[in-house]
């Protein structure tokens, strides 16, 4: 057992690897193989280990950017998602018995993630398959079936290697032969997948990302020099627009936490934003915190323009866990005595974040909910002809995570047929095409601004269309099958019969 133990612990390494910011995708295919091998021939208990020790050694690498809040952090949440694959694995050893097992253990991946994207706390979907894979050909699959559809295809060609490796083993070289044959055919089909690349109208969009102070400075003091940051760089893009060295945008986007403070209760904030609004001559997407009495605050994007002021707002839905708010507080702030730093919990919003800003319809997420499948699929339905991602990554920068966030937003441009547009207050802002290729990117810990024009799209994707009744295809079997297999062996203990596992 200790020598499945060790090679679990390379694997999950191994595909943490696929990942930015280390961007060896290719790894995720034989990573994904050996779990699959590990666990054959396993009771219960031990697949469960495993496969726990498989998803700890994978998220401790994936997640290393969490230690600049807390090793505990870090190590907490990782054990929490690696229950859900200890789990997994043991319905991974059952379905050795079916001769269709690599199809069930892709729909198992598939099923895990769908379990994690909602709980506990309302999910964590970092760290899904399709995320890790974006420069592969598989991610085109993303425009067909979402993200659901492109981790099943990355997991079934990982369970293929290991069928193909079992049958060459066993010297069956002509069944080993086809399987492998069948899963290169199958990665080759997604070159021929089409991808949106020009065409349509156009909207000319500025991202402002004003950077932020690295050290040595009071809370307040940093709020101030934020905003003044980006409005710095905001009257500097004006001026630039004036002299022709840019051409006037239709909308400028600040990034999210560009103000800490609410501007409706600070007259002298509310001049100077408008100030730089009126100065820019556009319509302008500021990220910024308001008060929400008696005792919340929320995170919110206000389409601010330069004739009437302050208009449409977005307040963002889904809220980071210990970050945004703090579960049970009177509880958890008497053992983490660091949450006290967040005395107010942030209220969530209840409607998609679509708005209509610089004569276009956009749909805007925030920072995390770039993650969540539903939230930027609702934003597309509602008639979103470009995406926004407004994020502050300033607390994670050079740990790989806005590189992992980016590569999140570049599967989205390609799921839903969409160009996508970050705005960081620190960085990584860019624009990224509708098939999901970068155009334009930005420095972590810089002040700029990039001025492009961007594909505007109304057709939906298949992939849109179809939202979540794909992850449900694919998952529902593995559940009944799953269910099935429960009862039987609640049925088995309850009348003495002998319980097995495995084929």
């Amino acid at each position: 057992m200790r020598p499945r133990l060790g090679l679990a612990i390379l694997a999950g390494i191994a595909l943490a690897l696929a990942f930015p910011p280390y961007d060896l995708w290719p790894l995720a295919f034989p990573a994904i193989a050996a779990l699959s091998l590990l666990v054959r021939d396993l009771t219960p208990k031990r697949a469960a280990a495993v496969g726990f020790v498989y998803a700890l050694a994978y998220f401790l690498t994936l997640l290393r950017w969490l230690h600049v809040i807390g090793w505990d952090a870090m190590i907490v949440l990782s054990l929490l998602e690696s229950a859900f694959y200890a789990a997994g694995a043991i319905a991974m050893a059952y379905f050795y018995r079916y001769r269709a097992w690599p199809l069930l253990h892709a729909g198992t991946w598939v099923l895990i993630e769908a379990l994690r994207s909602r709980q506990p706390l309302g999910g964590f979907p970092w760290g899904k398959l399709a995320f890790g894979v974006v420069d592969s050909p598989l991610a085109a699959l993303a425009s067909l079936g979402g993200t659901p559809l492109v981790s099943a295809g990355v997991a079934l060609v990982g369970a293929a290697l290991a069928a193909t490796y079992l049958a060459v083993r066993d010297g069956r070289l002509r069944p080993g032969g086809l399987i492998a044959g069948g899963a290169l055919a199958a990665v080759l089909v997604c070159f021929v997948i089409p991808l949106p690349t020009g065409g349509g109208s156009t909207a000319t969009v500025a991202l402002v990302q004003g950077n932020v102070p690295r050290a040595g400075l009071p809370l307040t003091a940093q709020r101030d020099a934020v905003l003044n940051n980006h409005l710095v760089a905001t009257h500097a893009l004006a001026e630039d627009i004036r002299a022709g060295r840019v051409p006037q945008p239709q909308m400028v986007i600040w990034p999210e936490n560009a103000s800490d403070e609410d501007p409706f209760r600070k007259p002298e904030i509310f001049t100077k934003m408008n100030n730089a609004v009126v100065d820019v001559g556009a319509d302008t997407l500021i990220g910024t915190v308001l008060d929400s009495p008696p005792d919340r605050v929320t995170n919110t994007a206000i389409v601010w323009s330069p004739t009437s002021g302050p208009g449409e707002r977005y307040t963002k839905q889904k809220l980071v866990p210990f970050g945004e708010y703090i579960p049970m507080r009177d509880l958890m702030t008497k053992f983490i005595g660091r949450l006290a730093l967040i005395p107010r919990d942030f209220l969530p919003g209840t409607v998609p974040g679509v708005l209509d800003i610089g004569g276009t319809r956009i749909g805007d997420v925030i920072c995390f909910e770039v993650a969540f499948d539903s939230l930027v699929r609702d934003t597309v339905r509602d008639g979103g002809k470009l995406l926004i991602i407004q994020t502050n990554n300033a607390t994670y920068g050079h740990t790989g995570q806005p590189e992992q966030q980016l590569a999140i937003s570049r599967l989205r441009a390609i799921e839903h047929g969409r160009a996508m547009v970050i705005a960081a207050t620190s960085g990584i802002s860019g624009v990224i095409r509708a098939d999901g290729s970068v155009e334009h990117k930005t420095d972590e810990f810089t002040q700029q601004v990039i001025v492009s024009e961007v594909q505007l799209r109304g057709a939906k994707t298949l992939g849109t269309r179809l939202g979540a009744w794909v992850e449900l295809a694919l998952c529902a079997p593995i559940a009944v099958l799953i269910a099935s297999a429960w009862l039987r062996r609640i049925q088995r203990r309850r009348t003495g019969e002998p319980v097995t596992v495995g084929p």
